[in-house]
């Protein structure tokens, strides 16, 4: 394959914008809104105009479809892979071919040089899973990535618009509107509501403060890493060792198990097979009980495929912390958060219930980002005015939380 430089800058833009959050319907929208070439018109001119004519019409010459935009963003080829028999016949006489499953696919890496890197790929590939709901605005591209850190069930992303009066003063006359909200519940929560049942708790929490959270932990991440690079690749290997070490252990222990068993199947099918050549079993006695072992060991060789391929991963994770040094040297500016960075940094966020503590709303929010998971950066020695700094904010809590309470007793007794 040789890359066409024109054609592939627009392929570069449908991932990004994917990775930014919108969806395959708004990405064909705003490339038929910009006017670009669509590929078929493209393909068509480079055989000389020939083809169907709905391709070579100048009329549809800048009108993409959802359709196409999905295909793109589906296909290996563009990261340097060459994929074979996608498709296929049952039989020579058929006329038309058939959509082949994933297993049948015979894939070759790095043929051709690629128009988007692996990870690139493997990230649109993610946000294409997640369908979020759009006919409120902008899609939110927290949708997806929370959980409920007691039930384990997704978060619902509710939004209400602003902009109704709330109250007005009757003394100055001044309305006061709401303000818009959007925030996060817990599924299962909200789903049994609905059906007048209790389960789990709403688990509220707000975008705003999300974003801050998620903003934070990927700055401190970024900043040790890029400060640190040595430690922190030793801290992420640890946790990792640490953290998957007794599930490689059973991994290990059962693969060697089903491994030993799938041999002792082999011994079997081929005495019985010798049994019944001798004439010391039945025809119908073998049928038994070779299609018994095949099933058998059809089981336990999909079982082994999928343990080996676990424990590849297990050995593929201390590498993890190169790649996510590789993801932040892309990003020079970490001051705002965005869709594109939400979906190439995070990979979930678990968020618990708030409670109340010494006056204040209390929540705990793990943020796992991807590559290294749960990250705890080691704390950063402040200077004599960050200290001073973070008194004097705590005291102005103190105060407020104070002044709120004396207001409350007021109130109380005045209308006691």
């Amino acid at each position: 394959w040789i890359i066409d430089e024109e054609t592939a800058q627009v392929i570069r833009r449908i991932f990004a914008l994917t990775i930014e959050g919108h969806g395959p319907g708004t990405i064909a929208r705003m490339l038929t809104e910009e006017r670009i070439t669509r590929p078929g018109y493209c393909a068509a001119q480079q055989r000389n105009g020939k083809g169907n004519e709905a391709c070579c019409s100048e009329q549809n010459k800048h009108i993409w479809s959802t359709n196409t935009v999905i295909q793109i963003i589906s296909k290996l080829e563009y990261c340097g892979a060459t994929v074979n028999f996608r498709y296929g016949k049952k039989s020579y006489k058929d006329k038309d071919h058939t959509k082949n499953p994933r297993d049948k696919w015979v894939i070759f890496e790095g043929t051709h040089p690629e128009i988007v890197d692996r990870e690139t790929w493997e990230t649109a590939q993610r946000c294409r899973k997640t369908v979020r709901r759009s006919d409120q605005g902008p899609a939110n591209p927290l949708t997806g990535k929370l959980f409920c850190a007691d039930c384990g069930a997704k978060m619902y992303n509710h939004r209400k618009a602003g902009g109704k009066p709330a109250s007005q003063n009757p003394n100055t006359g001044k309305v006061y509107l709401r303000s818009p909200a959007d925030f996060y519940v817990c599924s299962s929560h909200t789903n049994a509501q609905q059906k007048f049942m209790k389960k789990c708790t709403q688990h509220h929490i707000g975008t705003k403060a999300v974003r801050a959270v998620i903003l934070e932990a990927i700055k401190a991440a970024s900043a040790y890493a890029k400060s640190n690079e040595t430690d922190f690749i030793k801290q992420v290997r640890e946790a990792s060792a640490i953290q998957q070490d007794e599930s490689a252990k059973s991994h290990k222990k059962r693969l060697a198990k089903e491994q030993k068993r799938v041999a002792e199947l082999n011994a079997l099918i081929r005495r019985i097979y010798e049994d019944n050549v001798n004439g010391k079993l039945s025809d119908k006695r073998f049928e038994l009980l070779s299609d018994e072992y095949e099933t058998e060991q059809a089981a336990l060789e999909q079982s082994i495929a999928r343990l080996q391929a676990e424990l590849d991963s297990f050995n593929a994770d201390s590498m993890r912390a190169d790649k996510f040094i590789g993801l932040i040297q892309k990003y020079t500016d970490f001051t705002e958060l965005t869709g594109a960075m939400i979906n190439e940094f995070v990979d979930k966020v678990i968020v618990g219930e708030a409670e109340k503590l010494n006056g204040d709303r209390v929540q705990d929010v793990d943020v796992y980002l991807n590559f290294i998971g749960k990250f705890d950066a080691p704390p950063i020695e402040l200077s004599p005015e960050e200290i001073a700094e973070d008194e004097r904010k705590a005291k102005r809590r103190e105060y407020e939380r104070d002044y709120r309470e004396r207001k409350r007793q007021k109130l109380t007794q005045q209308y006691a």
